[in-house]
């Protein structure tokens, strides 16, 4: 007996994604659904709008961490910084070690 496969190809070469409506979703998208008085939520746009979001948070964390190593140079540069002799002469023949 030979089988065979009724479905048919898929009209897009474009990635799928499908998206459980775990409680915390749910809780957003029906919030979401409350305000716009319908049912009916553009995922597409809510993943392109998330999206923007998250790159602009990482990208404004990526900024304050070279800010904050900039202004830690600079104090180094200037020595502004107090420094333990003792203990970094220590680090640099004993190397870093947790205890």
């Amino acid at each position: 007996m030979r089988h065979q496969c009724y479905t048919f190809p898929m009209p897009t070469t474009r990635r799928r994604h499908a998206v459980t409506e775990t409680p915390p979703v749910q809780a957003a998208l029906d919030e979401l659904r409350r305000e716009l008085g319908t049912d009916r939520v553009e995922l597409g746009e809510l993943v392109v709008l998330g999206a923007g979001a998250k790159l602009a948070r990482l990208r404004a964390e990526r900024e304050d961490g070279a800010a904050l190593r900039g202004r830690l140079a600079d104090r180094v540069r200037g020595r502004a910084t107090r420094v333990d002799r003792r203990a970094a002469d220590e680090v640099r023949h004993s190397g870093w070690a947790r205890r």
